[in-house]
C-alpha cells in the first residue's frame, strides 16, 4: 500500500510555514490525495499530546478513512512499550524506529538486549517493529542484529537514500535488507555540484528524477505482492521562501505518487 509520511509534510508543518499543518491537517491533505495511508514519523509533538488530543487524532484517521503507522527512534524497551500503547490507540499496525536515539548509542549487543525485552509485548499485540536502514548501523550489522532477536514481528524499514553517507550503495542495502524489509521509506535522491565547484551536495530529488533504481527494489522486495508499504518522503531542500518550498513540497509528492502507482 503506498502512503504518505510526515517528512512529505516537512515543510508545511515546518513553523516557517504561515500556517503550519498540524496531524489533523496532514490527515485530510492526504485523504484529499486519495491516499489512504499515512505514517506518523517523528512527530516530536505527539508524545507531549494529552489522551484527548490522541484519541482527536485517531477519530479524524478514522472518519477519514487512513490507515495509520507510527515511528520513532530508539530501542529502549520503555520507550517503545510507549509507542506500542500509542500503535493500540492509532490500530497502528507497525512502529518504525532506529537503533540510536539522542543521547542514547548502545551497543549491538546492548541494542539486542533491548529488543529482546521489548518484543513480547509487540508480539502479543501482533504489531510489527521496523528498524530503519541509515548510515550510523552498517546495514551489514542491523540485518545481523535483526536475525539475532529472531523475532517474527521485528523487521526493516528500508531507506535506501540513508545508506550513501555511511559509504554503502543503496542497491546493495536493498539486497541485504530484502528479506527482512516490513518498510519502505520512498523516496529519490541525486548528487549535484556545489556552487565553484568544489564538492558536492547530497540531497533530494523529485521520485523517478534522480538516481534511486526503485525499479530494483521493486523486484528484490517485491511490496505489494508482500504487503509491505510503501511510505512517500521527501529531502526537500529549501528553496528560498516558504511559498515556494511548500509549493514544491506538494508538487513532489503528486510526482511521487504518481510514480509509484504507475509502477505497481
Amino acid at each position: 500500500m503506498i502512503g504518505l509520511g510526515s517528512y512529505a509534510f516537512f515543510w508545511q508543518q515546518s513553523e516557517q510555514a504561515e500556517a503550519p499543518l498540524a496531524l489533523i491537517g496532514a490527515l485530510e491533505r492526504t485523504a484529499e490525495l486519495g491516499v489512504g495511508l499515512f505514517q506518523i514519523c517523528d512527530y516530536a509533538p505527539l508524545l507531549a499530546m494529552s489522551p484527548a488530543e490522541i484519541r482527536e487524532v485517531a477519530l479524524a484517521a478514522r472518519r477519514l478513512d487512513i490507515r495509520v503507522e507510527l515511528g520513532t527512534k530508539g530501542v529502549a524497551p520503555d520507550h517503545l512499550r510507549t509507542f506500542l500503547r500509542l500503535a493500540e490507540e492509532f490500530d497502528a499496525e507497525l512502529v518504525r524506529s532506529m537503533v540510536y536515539a539522542p543521547g542514547f548509542r548502545p551497543s549491538l549487543d546492548e541494542a539486542a538486549e533491548l529488543l529482546a525485552a521489548a518484543m513480547s509485548d509487540y508480539e502479543s499485540a501482533g504489531t510489527t517493529l521496523a528498524l530503519e536502514t541509515y548510515e550510523q548501523v552498517p546495514t551489514r550489522d542491523l540485518v545481523a542484529l535483526v536475525e539475532r532477536v529472531g523475532s517474527d514481528k521485528l523487521g526493516i524499514c528500508l531507506d535506501p537514500a540513508n545508506v550513501v553517507a555511511g559509504l554503502e550503495l543503496p542497491r546493495d542495502a536493498v539486497e541485504l535488507c530484502g528479506p527482512l524489509t516490513r518498510n519502505v521509506h520512498a523516496k529519490d535522491f541525486a548528487f549535484a555540484r556545489q556552487d565553484g565547484w568544489v564538492g558536492f551536495t547530497y540531497g533530494g530529488a523529485p521520485m523517478g528524477q534522480g538516481l534511486h533504481d526503485y525499479p530494483h527494489l521493486l523486484a528484490a522486495v517485491r511490496p505489494e505482492q508482500r504487503g509491505i508499504n510503501e511510505i512517500v518522503e521527501h529531502w526537500l531542500p529549501w528553496q528560498g521562501d516558504i511559498k515556494t518550498t511548500v509549493e514544491a513540497e506538494i508538487a513532489w509528492t503528486v510526482t511521487a505518487l504518481d510514480y509509484l502507482r504507475s509502477n505497481r
